[in-house]
C-alpha cells in the first residue's frame, strides 16, 4: 500500500530532552545510525504530541482526527550519498488512539503501542502522563512555559535548541516484520518553539539502570510547540547503509 502524505495541526508538542552518554545511546541504535553529539553528549528524549485535524493532504480538514501520542527518540546521524544526514531514531511510539495502533505501519509509517494518557494543560503549564497497556513504559512530566532556555548543557539558548530539532525532521522507527525501518519527515512553514522549565519528570525508559547506567541519562531541558500546521511525508528508503544491505 502506498502511504499518503498526511496533514495535521500540532496542537501541542512537548519535547523533554536528556543528555546521554554516547556509548549508552549507541547500544540502542541499529546500524548504520550513530548518536548525533552535542557538546560531547548524545541527545535523547520524549516527544509528547497531540495532533489535530489529521487526514491525508487531499481530504478536507473537517474529516481530520485528533489523538494523544508519545515517542521516545534519540538524535542520530548517518552517512548519506551527499554527506552526513541527521534525524531521530524512535525505538518506541505509543498512542491513545485505536485507529493509530491499527494504521501505524500500514496506512502511515510507524507502528504504535496502545497507552492511556492523562493530560492537564493551561496556557502556562503542561502535564502529560501515560502508561502503556503492555506495562513496559510509564511517563509523567510537568513543564512550565519560560521566557528563555536556562540551565541546558546541550544548547546555549532557545534559538540553538530550536535549530537543532528543526533540522532533525526525519524520523525512523523499527518494524515488527523485519530489520528494515519505517521513515517519516515533518514539514512545516510555521516552525516555532517556546522554552520550558521542567517541574518534574519521571520516565521508566530513561530511569531504567539496565538501559542507562546511573549518571548516563540526565534531564537537560524542555521545549513546547503549540498550534503549528504540519505535514508528514513518508520516506521510501531507510538510511543508506541499511537500505543497501536490505537490497543486497
Amino acid at each position: 500500500m502506498r502511504q499518503p502524505r498526511m496533514s495535521s495541526v500540532v496542537e501541542r508538542r512537548l519535547l523533554v530532552n536528556y543528555r546521554v552518554a554516547p556509548d549508552a545511546a549507541a547500544r540502542l541504535l541499529p546500524a548504520p545510525l550513530r548518536p548525533q553529539l552535542v557538546n560531547g553528549h548524545a541527545v535523547a528524549g520524549i516527544c509528547l504530541l497531540r495532533l489535530g485535524s489529521v487526514r491525508p493532504t487531499w481530504a478536507p480538514e473537517a474529516l481530520g482526527l485528533r489523538s494523544e501520542n508519545a515517542a521516545h527518540r534519540i538524535a542520530v546521524e548517518w552517512d548519506g550519498p551527499d554527506g552526513v544526514e541527521t534525524g531521530v531514531y524512535i525505538p518506541r511510539r505509543d498512542t491513545a488512539s485505536l485507529l493509530n495502533v491499527w494504521a501505524g505501519g500500514r496506512v502511515f509509517p510507524g507502528e504504535h503501542g496502545r497507552a492511556d494518557f492523562e493530560v492537564h494543560e493551561t496556557p502556562d503549564e503542561v502535564r502529560v502522563a501515560f502508561a502503556t497497556r503492555d506495562g513496559d513504559t510509564q511517563v509523567d512530566v510537568t513543564v512550565e512555559l519560560a521566557d528563555e532556555l536556562r540551565g541546558s548543557e546541550l544548547f546555549a539558548d532557545l534559538a540553538e535548541a530550536s535549530r537543532f530539532f528543526q533540522e532533525g525532521a526525519k524520523g525512523y522507527s523499527p518494524k515488527s516484520s523485519g530489520p528494515d525501518l519505517d521513515g517519516m519527515e515533518l514539514h512545516t512553514d510555521a516552525w516555532h518553539v517556546e522554552a520550558g522549565r521542567v517541574r518534574s519528570a519521571a520516565s521508566s525508559f530513561f530511569d531504567d539502570p539496565d538501559r542507562f547506567p546511573p549518571g548516563s541519562a540526565v534531564l537537560d531541558c524542555a521545549l513546547v510547540m503549540r498550534d503549528v500546521p504540519a505535514t508528514w511525508q513518508p520516506l521510501s528508503t531507510a538510511p543508506a547503509d541499511r537500505a543497501a544491505r536490505l537490497a543486497g
